[in-house]
Parts: structure tokens; C-alpha cells; sequence
């Protein structure tokens, strides 16, 4: 059965049949293989031309996957993460059976009264931040900040983090365990400078995870992660049995930001 599209209003054609496909595969009715492009505008009377333009965005987000001479497929590699537990995005990446790597934008010495703040340091305090952006499967798939005590991260700041994972390195040069951590999700609209960086489709959204780690009873590690979430979920579980699990809630935002 054909599904309607609307000519001459706001929205174009190519944004219409993109909306449908996404809700189309949130709700099962696209499942495994994806329908070709002589399918698709049949299904929706549209041209073949604009028919691509949506699967093009919906392969840039990581959702379907080409495969030559086999057609287009869903793509199962998405990265999970269960909410509750201390995890490393470094190791999420390579369980998924892809291959990480990570861009170094800038390490070394520097300050930041919110991330000082944070780790229980004065304002001013000297810190060492790393900032990267993490690739999955040769596309990024997000950009951290880390801010570390500099006592801390001073023994860093010589690695090569293009295929390490950070708490390795702290384990292995500085006796550094991390031991917990909290975090808070909120989703974020990339600015154009983010747009560019992670390579995002238009309409693309991020998740914000903010971190706080420690060692023991000190906080070793101030992180921000923004995170595509189109190739990214976090998942729950809770059972009555087992008590409460992680919290989940709503926050009214701040409209003066």
C-alpha cells in the first residue's frame, strides 16, 4: 500500500519519506533486509532521486548498511550499553566488532573552574585535559573531554592514545583504579562546529554523558562524551526482586541558556 506524501508544503519530499522509514523501523515493520530503491518509490510514488536522498541520511546515521550484491540491511551493529554499570567506550567499540581509534585534539596542561569544581580542586587549580574524538568502524562516533588531576595526569601525558583506552593507561602508569562513577545523560543539537567534527547527517542529534569517576574516595576524572545517538543506546532493566535500579527522570530546561 502506497503511503502519502505531500507536495508544495514546508517539509520536502526527501524529509518525508526519511520520517516515515525511521518510524517504519522503530516499529518493526522494516526488519533485517531494507527495501531497494524501485521498492521504496512504488511504496511511497515519489522518484528514485528522492527516494535516495532519504536512504542516503539514514546510512550516514548508521542505521542501514549497503552490501554489494546482496542489497540494503539494517544495521545490527549498533553500540549498547547498560545503564548501571562503570563501562569504557573503548571497549564497547571492539566487543561490537569494530575497530576503534581515537583522534587526539589536544593534550596537556590546562584549567577549567567547572571541571576543578567538580574534582574538589580550587578554581584555578592546574589540570590535564585530553580531548578526542572516538571512531567506530572507521566513522566518529563522539568527542570527549577529560579533565584530570594534574598529579594524576601528568603520567599521560606522553601516551599515544590512538588505540588505548585511558583507564588502562592510568592503571598501568600511575597505579590509578577506577573504582565508580556517575553519570547524567541529556541530549544535545549540535552546533555547526560538531556538525562538521562527527560528520553528522542533517536532523542528527547528540547525547550528553556527563562523568564523574573515582578512585576510591577522590574523583580522578571529570569526562563530557557527546555521543551520536543514532549509533549509540543506553538500555535498562529493572525486577521487583532486585530493588530499585537506575533513575530516570525529566528536568525542565533552563530557557536563559
Amino acid at each position: 500500500m502506497s503511503e502519502s506524501v505531500t507536495t508544495g508544503g514546508n517539509r520536502p519530499l526527501w524529509q518525508q519519506v526519511l520520517d516515515d522509514l525511521e518510524r517504519r523501523i522503530a516499529s518493526g515493520d522494516i526488519v533485517d533486509r531494507f527495501p531497494t530503491d524501485k521498492e521504496l518509490t512504488e511504496h511511497y510514488g515519489v522518484s528514485r532521486h528522492t527516494v535516495r536522498e532519504a536512504v542516503q541520511r539514514l546510512r550516514a546515521r548508521g542505521l542501514v548498511d549497503r552490501h554489494r550484491g546482496r542489497g540494503s540491511f539494517l544495521n545490527e551493529a549498533m553500540l549498547t550499553q547498560p545503564l548501571g554499570g562503570l563501562y569504557s567506550l573503548f571497549r564497547a567499540v571492539e566487543e561490537a566488532g569494530l575497530e576503534q581509534r581515537s583522534e587526539v585534539l589536544f593534550l596537556g596542561p590546562d584549567r577549567d573552574e567547572r571541571a576543578a569544581d567538580h574534582l574538589g580542586l580550587p578554581p584555578r587549580a592546574e589540570l590535564v585535559r585530553l580531548e578526542r574524538v572516538r571512531y567506530a568502524g572507521g566513522e566518529p562516533l563522539a568527542i570527549d573531554d577529560t579533565w584530570l588531576p594534574a598529579d594524576i595526569g601528568r603520567s599521560v601525558l606522553d601516551a599515544d592514545f590512538s588505540r588505548a583506552a585511558l583507564y588502562d593507561l592510568l592503571s598501568e602508569l600511575s597505579a590509578v583504579r577506577i573504582t565508580a562513577a556517575d553519570e547524567t545523560l541529556t541530549p544535545v543539537v549540535p552546533d555547526d562546529r560538531l556538525i562538521e567534527v562527527l560528520q553528522l547527517a542533517p536532523g542528527e542529534g547528540l547525547l550528553r554523558v556527563e562523568r564523574l569517576a573515582s578512585s576510591g574516595e577522590r574523583p580522578v576524572e571529570y569526562r563530557t562524551t557527546l555521543i551520536r545517538g543514532q549509533r549509540f543506546r543506553y538500555t535498562s532493566s529493572w525486577r521487583a526482586d532486585e530493588g530499585a535500579g537506575p533513575t530516570t527522570g525529566f528536568v525542565e530546561a533552563d530557557r536563559g541558556s
